[in-house]
This record gives C-alpha cells, structure tokens and sequence, in this order.
C-alpha cells in the first residue's frame, strides 16, 4: 500500500482492516462489486452506497452504462429484494441529480468509522471503483470521489492508495503488451512460474494472468481501440507461454 506523507497515518485497527480489504479487492480481481458479495455490507449503508454512485456517475455530465451496470452489479452481490432494488435505484438517481452532498448522509458512517471502520472503508473501495470504470480517473470523477469518501470521514489518502492498487493491477496491466515468448524460459517468467513447479500451480498462475486482461474482466472499463489491441496481445501472449510449457511438460 502507498504512503502519503502529506497525509496523517490511519489509526492502528483502520489501518489493519484497510490493509486486509486491499488484499481482498486483489483477490477478487479488483471488482469492487465481487469483494462486497463476499464480504457483504450492512443495510444502513445501502442509501449513501448508491447515492454517491449517482453522485460520481453524474460528475461528467452524462450517466454511462458502465455506470449503470456496476449499480446493478452491486444490487446483485448485495442480494437485494425486488423492494430494495426500487429503494436502491431511487437513491442513486436522487445521488445523480443532486450537486450537492445533503449534510446527513453518510452520518452514520462518519459516527462509526472509528470503532467499526469495515463499513466505511468498503464504501471508499466501491466509490473508488465507479470513479475508475471508463480507465484511469480524469479530474471530475476523482474530485467527486474524493468529495464522497472525505463526506463519510475517511481521509482522502485511502481513495490515493486505492487507486494506487488499481494502477498496478489494472490499468499497468492494458499499457503495456509483453513480448512473445521464444523459449521456455521465457514463457515462465511471463506467467511467474518456473519449470520446476507443479502442473497445477503453472495452470493456475496462467488461468489468473488470462483472468486479468480477459474481454470479460475489461467490459466495464471504456478502454479505447489502442488499449483493447494491447490487451488482446497481452492475452494471446500468455496463451502462447501455456502452450509452449505444456507440451514440454
């Protein structure tokens, strides 16, 4: 996790639990949406959740489908009722037609976040994740970002770190296409393996790597036509190191 040493330290338990979200997030690929179905959310926070997802999603004027469909997709993980839907859908388009944000909400989570910071945090990490939908953050979505996570009184620095961890594992991943493999050895160190180890842990390291530029994974991010020829040079590359040490196997 980066530091920011303009910013204070986060308190000791804070720091802990924001430590082991992150890796969490990782875990599930950075979709912000899969981390909260398995680690769920407590039901006052579903309001302010989707208030300040129409809020960011408002920041340029015009609401996408990316938007939209990480709404929905955070309807979904939190398994809510045909009422709750409507109660959700309603706050997120009240979230979208306001230009301000009303005083009271987010107040539980600004009287909580300091014995219980679980909540909070979670709400930072899926703010943070519908301002970077379309790729990396241009000024109007972070700013509203920022607005949304500093309004539930949470430092500005956890939004900073969890873009940080969205930079390396996002969106360094689409910039940057990696040669072709030539030789074994070179097909190995593509997927971070060596030839020593298990058949099963290769597959698995490859499976993850093709996870991570997967036109499945990248639907919801506006990449444009340069990045999407990266990203599918980046999968066929990693295939390429899977077939290459599986017939050497």
């Amino acid at each position: 996790m980066g530091t920011h040493s303009a910013q204070p330290a986060l308190p000791p338990r804070m720091e802990a639990e924001f430590s082991t979200l992150l890796h969490k997030l990782s875990a599930s690929s950075h979709q912000a949406h899969t981390l909260i179905g398995k680690t769920s959310l407590p039901r006052w926070c579903r309001r302010p959740l989707f208030f300040f997802l129409g809020y960011i999603a408002k920041s340029e004027g015009r609401v996408s489908e990316q938007d939209i469909g990480f709404a929905e997709n955070l309807i979904t993980a939190l398994r809510l009722s045909k009422r709750q839907r409507r109660k959700a859908i309603s706050s997120f388009q009240q979230g979208k037609a306001s230009e301000t944000l009303p005083p009271l909400t987010g107040l539980t989570l600004r009287l909580s976040h300091r014995v219980w910071p679980a909540p909070a945090l979670k709400m930072a990490i899926c703010l943070c994740h519908a301002a970077q939908l379309k790729g990396r953050p241009g000024k109007p979505r972070r700013y509203r970002c920022e607005d949304t996570i500093d309004h539930i009184g949470m430092p500005v620095s956890i939004s900073e770190d969890i873009f940080d961890s969205y930079a390396s594992r996002v969106w360094g991943d689409i910039s940057n296409a990696p040669s072709t493999p030539v030789n074994l050895e070179q097909a190995c160190a593509l997927l971070g393996v060596t030839r020593r180890d298990p058949v099963a842990t290769i597959k698995r390291a490859y499976r993850k790597k093709v996870s991570e530029c997967h036109p499945d994974k990248l639907a919801q991010q506006q990449l444009t036509s340069a990045e999407r020829a990266l990203a599918k040079e980046r999968l066929l590359a990693y295939q390429q190191a899977w077939e290459m040490i599986r017939r050497r196997l």
